[in-house]
């Protein structure tokens, strides 16, 4: 099993997700996190920005702030592959296309925050094995991050068909915590 190829086939199979489903699965997704005592006892949340055919995290921000909490998301500094976090206040006013077109928080609207207040963080992931293990999409920023940053919750989220029996692990790979799907949440 190499890692590359079991990303280029998930980055084609998750392609073919309709818009529709995507979205459908998306809100069953939003609506088991927010179920959760740990989401409902969090004041700070961590999460990626979602692309096109990723699981929509911008509900989950959007709402999250509605809701009083405050979000962070990250800022990917390509040199040393490292990630900060930068708190948002207004999903629709303070980002734009950033590195890997990810939307990112304009210069002007940076508030970088310390790790030590994150209570939740929301893991990006092509493939996710039941005991927490994931594939990413190779650039190791998360598992850097998570190396850094041991006592973090981490909740992969991602669409039921991700999740796979096995993945090959390296020795830097960090487990989540939590798998959230449409279907259920899995602890690992």
């Amino acid at each position: 099993m190499d890692k590359k190829v079991l990303r280029k086939n998930m980055l084609e199979k998750r392609a073919q997700i309709t818009p529709e489903e995507r979205l459908e699965k998306s809100r069953a997704i939003q609506r088991i996190l927010f179920d959760t005592e740990e989401y409902k006892k969090a004041n700070f949340i961590f999460t990626f920005i979602s692309t096109d055919n990723e699981v929509n995290t911008h509900d989950i921000i959007k709402d999250s702030l509605a809701m009083g909490k405050r979000v962070g998301v990250p800022i990917t500094i390509p040199e040393g592959r490292k990630l900060v976090v930068s708190e948002i206040k207004d999903f629709d006013k303070e980002l734009e296309m950033g590195f890997y077109n990810i939307l990112t928080p304009k210069r002007e609207y940076i508030r970088e925050v310390s790790p030590d207040i994150i209570d939740i963080v929301l893991v990006p992931g092509l493939i996710f094995t039941p005991d927490g293990y994931r594939i990413g999409y190779g650039g190791g920023y998360y598992d850097r991050f998570f190396n850094q940053n041991k006592n973090l919750l981490k909740i992969g989220i991602c669409f039921e068909m991700q999740i796979a029996p096995k993945i090959p692990i390296g020795p830097y790979d960090v487990p989540v915590d939590y798998i959230i799907t449409e279907k259920r949440l899995i602890y690992c």
